[in-house]
């Protein structure tokens, strides 16, 4: 039986794409509030009454989909004046150099009371933040921070796309990625902490090595076809 060129082409394509670890793409919009097998850990000292949280469309409706579909944080993680600390897991799951995280974030308009949200990542998994408002556990590697500084109007006050890339992976790693709100003088009493939301979020997985080297072979042994249809030919 005679295959042609386009239609191995096809067929090495799709072999080698098979072997993707596609897995570890996600795709969230948190129509249900926290996903099942995520972890919330609020370690704010002293703790308040909420921690992660479906949206309120009161203080601002959702990035898309219904208008409480998001996640939000506020400064109830804490109580009277606090250091807050809430934590906001994912799952455990396989990670390769290259994998990226995006999401939308925002606080409300005109916010008075500064906010600050980190991803950070951990390359053991699990959901070890340790037990204090500053520990991080095995969450060490800082991925991103939006408004270290806790500036005054520094939070974005409309939903804003942010990306991380995971770099320095030693091979295929299981780890985890986390959400914290963390605001120092926070709290009802504070100075600072108002509230903030999460949307919209993508989880992209590179392909594995092998999966380059399978298309490789694939387009190689095509290669081998053409020129046996033309050795035939002549």
């Amino acid at each position: 039986m005679s295959v042609s060129f386009k239609s191995a082409l096809a067929l090495a394509v799709t072999l080698a794409f098979s072997g993707v670890a596609s897995a570890d793409a996600l795709t969230e919009n948190f129509d249900n509030g926290v996903p099942t097998g995520w972890t919330v850990n609020n370690l704010s000292q002293p703790v308040g009454v909420t921690d992660w949280f479906q949206g309120n469309p009161a203080v601002f409706s959702a990035h898309q989909g219904a208008a409480d579909s998001y996640l939000g944080a506020n400064f109830n993680s804490g109580s009277g004046t606090a250091d807050i600390s809430t934590w906001l897991i994912l799952p455990t799951s396989t990670y390769h150099n290259g994998d990226t995280l995006s999401f939308y974030t925002r606080t409300s308009d005109f916010s008075l009371w500064p906010d600050n949200l980190e991803v950070r990542f951990s390359n053991v998994g699990g959901t070890n933040v340790g037990n204090t408002s500053s520990s991080v556990g095995t969450f060490s590697k800082l991925l991103l921070s939006v408004n270290p500084g806790q500036d005054l109007f520094g939070y974005p006050e409309e939903w804003t796309k942010y990306s991380v890339t995971l770099s320095g992976l030693s091979g295929a790693t299981s780890g985890a990625f986390a959400f914290r709100y963390v605001v120092q003088d926070g709290g009802p009493a504070g100075d600072n902490s108002n509230f903030i939301g999460i949307d919209t979020l993508q989880i992209t997985a590179v392909p594995e090595p092998s999966t380059y080297l399978m298309l490789g072979a694939g387009l190689g042994l095509i290669g081998l076809m053409r020129g046996r249809k033309k050795q035939a030919a002549a």
